[in-house]
């Protein structure tokens, strides 16, 4: 739903936050999320760290919807479901995002989201989908060795803001947690 855009970008800036240069964040200089590479190839030109720091809200929310928003077909998804694939989709990849979801859908995972995809999901019950979804991201951040051990309580903080923001919007509740006898 289109609707969820504004919301979704406001939940990604929190934590994306202002300009950074850490050594280790692969994406290097950053600006409300937006990386200087990011940055170059929407305005089709070099950018340099100066350009990255004067990056303006408006422009990183046309970023946004333009380079994850659209391609991760945000816009065609439930509500907070859209919302949850967004946070993903700037955090890990369109491309994740798209697998994740399509996992959690239990539908081949291409990493594109069509018709398969979007009619698999409106099948399944959201506070299911939404809570595998995450299951997924978390396995990925783990993955992730290296960099979890600098990166990670952050993320995990992301990831549990996103997905109670999510189930809100989606009006489910979470998935039932297994149960020892359920094992």
């Amino acid at each position: 739903m289109q609707k969820n855009f504004n919301a979704a970008l406001a939940h990604v800036l929190l934590f994306e936050g202002a300009y950074s240069d850490h050594p280790l964040d692969p994406g290097g200089a950053t600006n409300l999320g937006i990386t200087q590479a990011v940055l170059a190839s929407y305005r089709g030109q070099p950018v340099s760290k100066d350009d990255v720091r004067a990056l303006t809200k408006k422009e990183a929310a046309a970023i946004y919807k333009k380079n994850y928003w659209e391609p991760a077909c945000c816009g065609s998804l439930p509500s907070g479901v859209d919302f949850a694939v967004f946070d993903c989709a700037v955090n890990q990849g369109v491309g994740r995002a798209a697998r994740f979801l399509q996992q959690a859908a239990n539908v081949a995972a291409d990493g594109k989201i069509g018709p398969a995809t979007l009619a698999a999901v409106a099948r399944t019950p959201a506070g299911a989908l939404l809570g595998e979804f995450m299951a997924r991201r978390m396995l990925s951040y783990g993955l992730l060795q290296k960099l979890f051990k600098t990166f990670g309580l952050g993320w995990s903080r992301r990831l549990m803001a996103t997905h109670v923001a999510a189930l809100a919007l989606s009006g489910a509740a979470p998935a039932k947690a297994a149960q020892p006898s359920d094992i």
